[in-house]
Formats: structure tokens, sequence, C-alpha cells
């Protein structure tokens, strides 16, 4: 077992790059948008892999592989046109299949609850609904990552709290972003900002919970411990 950051320093470049990206998006500088966003999901897998105490850990493959996924969908929607858009919601789909991966696997402490399905086709049959009007030729792709968005939203609910709310917020941000694309006249105050609030808080709460569960696994008994309880006593 390896000493390990304290959770707080590992996740301190994630949140410091976080407040300047919305920061940036409140105050109308597009510049600095553009320049912070490709920065979030390489700051938040660095946290990643600080924070847990072991690297050689599935829960470091597939939560890794999601947020790699995650910064090539940041990158590919920042270009403008279909394609761009088709490719970046791609990427987020193999990002959100990598997290369907670790939450029915090492993240998973219970059966998926009947009612989260329920849920979870409800929203994805009335997305559909409200916007393949407007959809015309990205009907398909839609509906497909709108079904892979909404499986992983529900599988995190068979994981612990922190990452079935991370998920659940995540959700809530392509909901809006959906929406705001897709649907003419829809308007939130300051929407822009209110997406990517809920995508870095959905996103840090489900790496936040990866990184409880590990070092619990792996005896540490707070979040400030450098090693674990039971090295120190050896």
């Amino acid at each position: 077992m390896r000493p390990t950051f304290r959770p707080l320093p590992a996740f301190t470049p994630f949140i410091v790059v976080t407040v300047v990206h919305l920061v940036a998006i409140a105050a109308g500088s597009p510049g600095l948008v553009g320049a912070t966003k490709p920065l979030l999901m390489p700051a938040l897998l660095v946290a990643l892999v600080l924070a847990l105490p072991e690297r050689r850990s599935p829960l470091l493959l597939w939560g890794g592989l999601a947020l790699v996924f995650s910064w090539l969908g940041d990158v590919l929607l920042q270009n403008p046109g279909d394609i761009g858009f088709l490719l970046g919601m791609g990427a987020f789909g193999l990002a959100h299949l990598a997290y369907i991966a670790l939450y029915l696997g090492p993240m998973r402490t219970r059966r998926v609850p009947g009612w989260a399905v329920s849920l979870g086709v409800v929203w994805w049959s009335t997305m559909v609904a409200v916007l393949a009007f407007w959809l015309g030729g990205l009907l398909v792709p839609v509906a497909l990552y709108g079904l892979v968005l909404g499986a992983a939203a529900v599988c995190a609910l068979a994981t612990r709290p922190l990452v079935a709310v991370g998920a659940v917020v995540f959700l809530v941000s392509d909901t809006l972003l959906a929406l705001d694309r897709f649907l003419p006249g829809f308007s939130v105050l300051d929407l822009d900002l209110a997406i990517m609030l809920a995508y870095c808080l959905g996103q840090g709460l489900i790496i936040a919970g990866i990184v409880t569960v590990a070092r619990r696994r792996a005896g540490f008994t707070t979040a400030g411990q450098l090693v674990p309880s039971n090295s120190a006593d050896n």
C-alpha cells in the first residue's frame, strides 16, 4: 500500500480550474472559458491518481477512462457544427459506458433499484418525445446517447450515495444542454453557467465518491490520513 495525498490537496487543482472556468463564464470571457475547459478533466484525473491508495486498480482503470473520454468530449464539443457535436457526444457516450462498468463492477454495493429503472425510462421517453421534432437527422444518435446517459445515472444508484448524487447531477447538466441546443425558446437565466456548474459538480462528486470508497477499503479511517491504519500499526 503506498502513501497517498490527502483528498483536499489532491482535488485542489480541479477546484481552482473549476472556479476560474465558472467565473469566466459569468464574466463573459470566451477566451478564458475556452482555455480552461480542456483543463477540467485532466485536473480531476490528477486528483483521482494522487488520492487513490492503489494505482493498479479497476477503480482507476474505469474512472480514468471515463475522465479521458470526458476530456475528449469537452475538446470535441468546442468545434462548431454537427460533426464536432456528434464526435463529442460519442466520446461522452464512451465515458458513460466506462462509468457503468465502474458502477456495476468494483463500486457496486446493492442491486439497481426498480424504481430507478422506471424513472430512467420515464426521463428518456420524455426527452425523446420533447426533442424528436427538432432533432431531425440527429434523432437516432441523440436518443442512443440519452439511453446510455440515463442508464449510467440509474446504475449509479447501485453504488454509494456520493457517487449516485454525482451521476444524477451529471444527468441534469446534459439534460439542460440538450434542451438548450435543440428546444426552441428554452431559456434559463445563466444557462451556460448552470450547465457547467452541474457538469463539474457531478464529475467531481463521482470521483470523490470513488476515492472515498477506495480509501475506506484500504483501511484509511479518516480522509486526512497519509497511510492506512494497518500500515501505521506495522
